[in-house]
């Protein structure tokens, strides 16, 4: 076998080998895709729990009772001051997600045109991407690698949030994630979770009003706290979702690529075997006629 053959043979080796790969990889996206749909009903049902416990509290409320919590004062007062805002982007912390974290990343800076805007940053990768297009960013925290991590990276992102609220004046906070679907662009989402819109909850109309053991100021304050917090962990879910979404999108078309690449060798390692094979043939055609012309010469007179 000449070198060309064996070369061809073990890239040929080497290529499914990366099939095999990717094979699993998508397998893998796709199951974790699969589960954080599954987990955002659950996220959702539990954010329709805390919107009905803020729409009785409204309900029992006097008139004078604030339309924000006493937490969140301090982003209503800096938003008519026009202060700074704070931006969060959820990226990914692995690879192979195709533009996935170009366009989240394009999304904040217009952002951040638009208004002084404060970075934080979810996902390793969108940190590093950020640091390459010269994007400053003042807070990072590694992205969910699994659906159960991400009620933990909600819970850092809305204690950083808070500790801002305290540190210095905060105008908004703003969510930019992607859901699951088709089209990349058109599936970022820009959410505002501060300050907090009670108009969008529908006052309890039970005659007897709630028995409470806290404050309404105190209770409003800890149950929209909790509603930003589940609302960022739909926005974690949504992205992790849709991470993998796109992470099986750019495993098949590697996939469709590994598969054009072995039919390219696979061509070539039959031109090249057929080529050995005739010059093979050659080579013995040629031999047999010098021996015969050899023959022929030792017989004659």
């Amino acid at each position: 076998m000449s070198s060309r053959l064996g070369e061809i043979e073990s890239r040929t080796a080497t290529a499914r080998q990366l099939e095999s790969v990717i094979s699993a990889m998508r397998g893998i996206a796709a199951a974790r895709e699969r589960e954080a749909q599954g987990r955002l009903a659950g996220i959702r049902s539990a954010a329709a729990t805390v919107g009905e416990a803020i729409g009785m509290v409204l309900a029992a409320a006097p008139s004078a009772l604030p339309s924000a919590a006493p937490s969140l004062h301090a982003a209503d007062r800096a938003s008519e001051r026009g202060l700074t805002r704070i931006v969060i982007v959820v990226c990914t912390e692995q690879g192979f997600v195709g533009g996935f974290n170009e366009h989240l990343v394009e999304r904040v800076e217009h952002l951040q045109a638009d208004a002084a805007a404060e970075i934080f940053v979810v996902g390793t990768r969108g940190a590093m991407l950020a640091h390459e297009r010269g994007l400053k960013w003042a807070w990072s925290v590694p992205m969910a690698a699994h659906a159960d991590d991400v009620m933990r990276v909600a819970g850092a992102i809305t204690d950083a949030v808070y500790a801002r609220f305290s540190d210095r004046d905060t105008s908004e906070v703003w969510l930019v994630h992607a859901i699951p679907g088709p089209g990349l662009e058109d599936r970022i989402v820009t959410r505002r979770l501060v300050p907090f819109d009670f108009a969008r909850f529908r006052m309890s109309s039970r005659m007897q009003p709630p028995l409470l053991n806290l404050s309404l100021d105190r209770l409003l304050e800890g149950l929209t706290e909790r509603y930003v917090y589940v609302e960022l962990c739909e926005g974690l879910m949504q992205s992790f979702a849709a991470e993998n979404a796109a992470r099986v999108a750019a495993m098949l078309a590697a996939s469709q690529h590994v598969k054009d690449k072995l039919e390219v060798l696979t061509r070539d390692y039959r031109i090249v075997r057929q080529d050995e094979i005739t010059s093979e043939i050659v080579e013995l055609a040629s031999t047999s006629a010098f021996a015969q012309a050899d023959s022929d010469g030792q017989v004659q007179p």
